[in-house]
């Protein structure tokens, strides 16, 4: 598709794409809350700019779609613009019944649930749309099964169906066990080909299968050296520096040992084969006790030699799986801009516009699936930098309404617009930063 319609031109429409959904959702989220709370709209606009298409609806708010598609606004009744702030001569000609429905006029309570509703709603777009991917992609199936056969450069004799009971005379533990699971990874033999004990057709028998988890690539990751080495799912490395290679492991260290170094690979894709050359990149890598180590990467994410048989989550199962996933982004993201202002990992870690659009190009280029879950992941990202206790952000107005609470009155004008163009500054040296690490970041 990449080269069918150009690769900017299709970066760009997708990054397009998401940004319009994940910003349609935030300021949904704003409007319909709003409502909810008697505060009225008189604009919903996806983009800034001139008007392409408009309409009014039945309580006077009319929706448009403008020609910059990069955001969006809710101009409810009695501000003075998109951003806010309050229309002094509109307000000064309302009665109270009037005022009520307007942000300016409308109870604490109401202004603060309508401006925190922008962030909630993204982060229940990310719960949704993980819980439908777990719904559907399904668990692990119980006793565990070959599913979809990968093509894979080696013979092999499992079949879909086949039920597997031993790898090596060694039993299967449950997925559900990580610690056993991983300690049986461990005592495999590290050689091309393993005997797999199967239940096939209600006998039980041995027969030749691969190394479970060889040299093969499920996922590509954005921006890094395989990426830009052109590979692709489903293509499976043969040679490691000249050194015939079987298993995943086998490239996770010679690439881990690299120091940078340029590492020579053979790649087979559909019976053909092609040399490649890829440096390693330099990346901080989460630690499951909060912390950051750095490592080599190429970009590649591994798998098993086929894909399990799986049966459907239950609703339950799949939605504490889409808010345990989305919490897992948010406390990373903190984590990470946590030890990035400490000086533990580098800032390059942040991306701005540009390396946001190229990723939402290459996840589009892997898939649906790919493009839908990067999607829940950068609206995620959304809400928690909307939640920052920062002026002109969704977090900053919080802390005023805060102030509010406690003083019983809201800050003055003076102290707001000293306080909004600390946080405009702030919120423009952010992008500046961030732009800045797209062009001249390795």
């Amino acid at each position: 598709m990449s080269s069918d319609f150009g690769g900017l031109l299709f970066t760009l429409v997708f990054f397009v794409i998401a940004l319009s959904v994940i910003v349609a959702i935030h300021e949904y989220g704003h409007y319909i809350v709003g409502r909810w709370t008697g505060i009225e709209a008189d604009v919903f606009s996806l983009g800034f700019g001139p008007v392409i298409w408009s309409r009014m609806d039945k309580r006077g708010t009319r929706w448009q779609v403008a020609a910059l598609p990069f955001g969006g606004y809710v101009k409810f009744r009695g501000d003075s613009n998109a951003s806010g702030g309050a229309d002094e001569d509109a307000l000064a000609g309302m009665s109270d019944e009037e005022l009520r429905h307007t942000m300016n006029g409308a109870p604490l309570w109401a202004r603060s649930a309508t401006v925190a509703a922008g962030p909630v709603f993204n982060f229940a777009l990310s719960i949704l749309v993980f819980t439908l991917l777990f719904t559907f992609q399904g668990k692990v199936s119980e006793p565990f099964a070959v599913g979809e056969l990968r093509a894979l450069p080696i013979a092999q004799e499992l079949r879909t169906g086949d039920v597997i009971l031993q790898i090596d005379g060694q039993p299967l533990p449950g997925f559900d066990d990580p610690e056993a699971y991983d300690e049986f990874m461990k005592a495999l033999p590290y050689q091309p080909v393993l005997p797999y004990t199967v239940e096939r057709d209600g006998a039980r028998m041995v027969v030749d299968g691969p190394y479970v988890y060889p040299p093969l690539v499920s996922q590509v990751v954005p921006r890094s050296a395989a990426y830009e080495a052109g590979l692709e799912p489903g293509d499976t490395i043969l040679n490691i520096n000249g050194t015939r290679a079987f298993a995943f492991s086998q490239l996770k260290e010679v690439v881990e040992a690299s120091e940078g170094a340029p590492v020579d690979l053979t790649i087979w894709r559909d019976g053909e084969t092609f040399d490649v050359v890829m440096t390693p990149k330099r990346t901080d890598e989460p630690l499951p006790d909060g912390g950051f180590q750095a490592v080599y990467r190429i970009g590649i994410v591994g798998d098993m030699a086929f894909h399990p048989a799986t049966t459907m989550m239950n609703p339950a199962e799949a939605a504490w799986g889409g808010v345990k996933r989305t919490w897992g982004i948010v406390t990373g993201s903190l984590s990470g801009l946590g030890h990035m202002i400490a000086g533990n990992i580098s800032s390059c870690n942040l991306s701005g516009p540009i390396g946001i659009a190229q990723t939402s190009g290459a996840m589009a280029s892997q898939g649906g699936t790919s493009f839908i879950t990067f999607i829940a992941v950068l609206s995620t990202a959304v809400g928690l930098l909307n939640l920052f206790p920062v002026p002109v952000l969704d977090g900053g107005h919080l802390v005023f309404h805060a102030w509010e609470a406690v003083t019983g009155k809201p800050p003055s004008d003076r102290a707001l617009n000293v306080a909004m163009s600390i946080g405009l500054a702030l919120i423009l040296g952010l992008m500046v930063f961030a732009l800045s690490n797209d062009l001249f970041c390795p």
